[in-house]
């Protein structure tokens, strides 16, 4: 490990503090950046995600592809992890600490909006950033790309479903009764594929092949594949920067709020990498396969929850707010578990 990797928490902390700094000193011009999107896509952040993508997706050899399929337990770790564990446990934290233990210090509304928020970033498992993950803690990209297809196939016939259920058991489903129908955004979710999956992938696979033919292969490992770390790594910290600059003005207004939302999601982050990874351990994965695994069901879609909350229940409601608070929390939150990975390696 680097010098500069051995001190990346500090480096996210200065970005974090950095990045509300920007946001306060623009004040309202940070939001002429945050809204060039596409679908809900922020383009500057989709610029780096993508930065950060890329180093995953120019690994990835198609030819053995086909071979993943042969570690069914790896993928029926993600498929039991992401959609029958990861949506309940969340709702389950949520209920416990927004309409009980912080009783005390929220209006029933306001817990009703946090858990709504809550249950939708539980129900979207992570589609981009889970390459970034992935390639930190030295996954086989092959795996996480199947991983992710998986889902997104996945996602498209449960979410709907998983997402109304807890509404309705939780009873937040009364917020948007006169509001239209609960649905994806599929202008959001196909562009966060094209934009996070098939443009990365197509230039990986591209470039791969080209340097190969050209350089060697061990040029390629050795030299180039070297020297992009450090702009996977430069872009997670100007994402850091961008995101809490975004987010400034709530951060400084609500910091009691965000507080509370971040406490229950944080725990069950933690809770489902624990959970995905010492299952993975019993099912004796190897750490290539057990270590994406357990974080892309720590990780969320926060994209497409982000979209849903505005979508159903308004930009400055408490469900917008809570998607946003697990956006700011996942990149800090997730770099730690790397660490936990990276150290727990076998």
């Amino acid at each position: 490990m680097g010098k500069f990797e051995k001190y990346l928490t500090i480096w996210v902390l200065l970005c974090i503090g950095l990045g509300v700094g920007v946001g306060q000193l623009m004040g309202d011009s940070i939001q002429v950046v945050s809204n060039w999107e596409i679908a809900k896509v922020n383009i500057p952040v989709a610029i780096l995600v993508w930065l950060m993508i890329y180093p995953m997706m120019v690994q990835i050899d198609f030819s053995s592809i086909k071979g993943v399929s042969k570690n069914m337990k790896g993928l029926s770790l993600t498929v039991f992890i992401n959609w029958l564990v990861k949506p309940f446990t969340m709702a389950f934290f949520a209920w416990l600490f927004f309409d009980n233990l912080f009783q005390a210090w929220l209006t029933p509304e306001d817990a009703e909006q946090y858990i709504a928020g809550a249950i939708l970033l539980g129900a979207a498992p992570c589609t981009a950033m889970v390459f970034v993950w992935s390639y930190l803690v030295k996954g086989d990209a092959n795996y996480t790309l199947v991983q992710v297809s998986v889902n997104d196939l996945i996602l498209l016939i449960a979410f709907i479903p998983i997402v109304g259920l807890l509404f309705y058991w939780l009873g937040v489903d009364s917020i948007f009764i006169d509001k239209e129908e609960l649905g994806i955004p599929y202008d959001t979710l196909i562009s966060s594929v094209v934009i996070f999956v098939v443009i990365p992938l197509l230039a990986g696979y591209a470039s791969n092949n080209y340097l190969i033919k050209t350089k060697g292969e061990q040029w390629f490992k050795e030299v180039f594949m070297a020297k992009l770390k450090p702009i996977s790594i430069a872009a997670l910290l100007l994402t850091l920067v961008l995101l809490f600059a975004f987010q400034g003005e709530k951060i400084i207004t609500n910091p009691f709020a965000i507080l509370l939302i971040a406490i229950p999601l944080t725990i069950q982050t933690y809770f489902i990498f624990f959970a995905s990874w010492f299952i993975g351990r019993k099912l004796h994965l190897p750490h290539t396969i057990c270590a994406p695994a357990a974080m892309i069901g720590a990780s969320n879609f926060f994209e497409l929850a982000v979209a849903v909350a505005i979508a159903l229940f308004g930009l400055n409601s408490g469900a917008a707010l809570a998607t946003v608070v697990g956006v700011l929390i996942e990149v800090p939150v997730m770099l730690t578990l790397v660490a936990l990975a990276n150290r727990w390696k076998y």
